[in-house]
């Protein structure tokens, strides 16, 4: 696919014409007047409907209907591309870029840099670096939400084995999957696991392939980190665990539970820093937990009354603990393996 670029309420013509730009002042990134919306760009490597970057998107729409942003992206940008897309951005009067830099990590933080003036919200699997002041770090933290849906998973599975397919096994997916290993071990504590990476972060069909050698090998519920696993689940007839995304009214008999990532607690706070001329090399990893409303379980949708009682109630008082902080959900970044 080659990158698209979309634009809401910002034409690149008045962006580069544009005079207000950001300042940067002891480490900080902020705005010249307060009553104009901020100016972002989000670059992402893949479609805006992928499950991550579709949070992202999301969040950024929601902002620009409210009027705090004037919002354009680039979708489809391969890594090789990224830095020179991060700079035209940079140069035509964009305050905050977001975008994921997992792929391209070096050379984006080279970049940010360069532009000093400018904030930087980047998925990472590092954390920010205190000589880029302008560059902060984000990612899906949502092991809270992954935990209380293995709970659903292990109670659902009668074989007793799991099927796992993820992307690349980077921090950002093994801490998911490791989350939701150890709440399937609550209700099932035998339970086995096949796991496999596809390589991509955006190929329906390999999963789907994957998928469907883990059921002929024995899985009856499988954790659909990508896209075309629950596709497998579906005509095969077991069931599926989501990820990020809802996915329940997609698939009615197959979706069992979804752990959901809000990127709108994350993306109101960098807008909010830079607004306020506060923005600075930080960690924002922090506001996707559920204690920050970063995550949440989904609704069990048309498996309403299917799950049995005495697990909805641990999920309900593992869900509360978490909330109050009594109870931590172990995050574990090394890579998950079949057992």
């Amino acid at each position: 696919m080659t990158a698209r670029t979309r634009d809401f309420g910002l034409s690149r013509r008045h962006m580069l014409l544009a005079s207000g730009a950001a300042l940067a002042s002891a480490g900080f990134v902020g705005r010249v007047r307060a009553a104009e919306p901020i100016k972002v760009a989000g670059i992402y490597t893949v479609p805006v409907e992928q499950q991550w970057v579709s949070r992202i998107h999301k969040a950024a729409e929601a902002a620009r209907a409210a009027g705090t942003v004037a919002y354009t992206y680039t979708e489809n940008v391969t890594n090789t591309d990224y830095p020179r897309v991060m700079r035209e951005y940079a140069e035509s009067g964009v305050q905050l870029i977001v975008g994921e830099i997992f792929g391209v990590e070096t050379e984006a933080r080279e970049v940010a840099a360069e532009y000093p003036n400018v904030a930087f919200l980047l998925g990472s699997s590092f954390m920010p670096d205190a000589a880029i002041g302008n560059l902060s770090v984000f990612d899906n933290y949502i092991q809270d939400a992954s935990y209380l849906s293995g709970i659903i998973a292990g109670s659902m599975t009668k074989s007793g084995m799991v099927g796992m397919i993820g992307g690349f096994p980077i921090p950002e997916v093994n801490r998911l999957m490791n989350a939701f290993m150890a709440g399937v071990r609550e209700t099932r504590a035998d339970a086995k696991f096949q796991i496999s990476f596809i390589g991509s972060w955006f190929d329906p069909p390999k999963a789907k392939e994957t998928a469907f050698a883990m059921i002929e090998g024995g899985a009856d519920v499988l954790y659909a980190e990508r896209f075309g696993v629950s596709d497998a689940a579906m005509e095969k007839g077991v069931l599926a665990i989501g990820n990020v995304i809802d996915t329940q009214a997609d698939y009615p008999e197959t979706v069992v539970a979804s752990a959901l990532w809000h990127f709108e607690p994350t993306f109101d706070a960098a807008v909010a820093a830079v607004a306020g001329g506060m923005f600075k090399a930080d960690n924002y990893g922090v506001y996707s937990t559920m204690a920050k409303g970063g995550c949440s379980l989904a609704p069990l949708g048309t498996f309403e009354g299917k799950v049995s009682e005495a697990t909805m109630a641990m999920v309900a008082e593992r869900e509360a603990a978490i909330k109050a902080g009594s109870f931590a959900v172990t995050v574990d970044d090394s890579e998950p393996k079949s057992s």
